[in-house]
């Protein structure tokens, strides 16, 4: 389980049936070059702006039953016909990178929530939808821990978000605990600073635990696989807050034992 949201995918697991590896590896690679485009290099921000476009021009190929002109592109319109894939979640994931290359704060945790509806969510429904579980309730479950592993991912990084010039905290609850960007900037981990990202990780573990069943509801492997996800998640948190939220110079990171114990809380109903 992963430090970064993107490798939070499945890819290559030993737990994923084998028929779904090629399908799932279609999706990561589609998110993860969307991602690079909105974070990685030097481009100015239209020519970012302009890239992401192109994907989403690749997308209404695919839509229109036409053959994409790029690699990925074909490669995920075979997964997409063969396993009927919706591209709501596709333009949503897009909408997201987008996003990120314009917006660098936002105002309250209602506006960062519309950002992970599009940013995160979107990879359990294809998921569930991969599975052949992708009912009301699923997809409900689906999206808590999805948003969860978001934000996780928010809280452990911080510093390296700031680094790029983005902010994830919501600005109103800065103010609310007293903490200012000069102390991101800074890595000023005070008392004000420590109730702050207590505050937001007791929120992300509430819709961890809030999307917990679908790892009891789903079968087999890739209810294993989504357990293992969970515990994932819980762990970060729970080393988030033995690092006393200094994620600055104790970044918290999955070693070899956490996997022992991941496995061990991965047991059905262990939540």
């Amino acid at each position: 389980m992963p430090v970064d949201h993107y490798e939070n995918f499945p890819v290559a697991s030993v737990l994923m049936p084998k028929r779904l590896r090629k399908p799932v590896a279609a999706i990561y690679h589609f998110a993860r070059s969307a991602d690079d485009i909105a974070d990685e290099g030097s481009l100015p921000d239209q020519e970012r702006l302009k890239k992401l476009d192109a994907f989403r021009d690749e997308l209404r190929i695919i839509e229109n039953g036409d053959a994409p002109s790029l690699p990925l592109f074909r490669n995920l319109a075979e997964e997409i016909g063969q396993h009927k894939l919706p591209l709501k979640p596709f333009y949503d994931l897009l909408d997201a990178f987008s996003q990120d290359v314009v917006k660098k704060r936002y105002d309250n945790f209602a506006d960062l929530l519309e950002y992970c509806r599009r940013s995160a969510n979107p990879v359990g429904n294809l998921l569930l939808h991969l599975y052949g579980e992708a009912t009301e309730v699923n997809i409900s479950y689906s999206d808590a821990i999805c948003t969860s592993l978001q934000l996780i991912n928010f809280w452990q990084d911080v510093e390296k978000d700031y680094a790029i010039g983005r902010i994830y905290i919501p600005l109103d609850e800065m103010v609310s605990f007293g903490v200012s960007e000069d102390q991101l900037a800074q890595g000023d981990i005070d008392e004000n600073f420590r109730k702050l990202l207590k505050f937001q990780t007791d929120r992300a573990r509430e819709l961890m635990l809030k999307g917990a069943p679908l790892g009891s509801i789903l079968k087999g492997r890739i209810g294993l696989e989504m357990r293992m996800i969970i515990a994932g998640g819980m762990r970060i948190l729970d080393k988030l807050e033995a690092a006393s939220f200094d994620m600055y110079n104790r970044r918290p990171m999955l070693r070899p034992y956490d996997w022992v114990i991941m496995l061990a809380k991965s047991a059905p109903f262990y939540y």
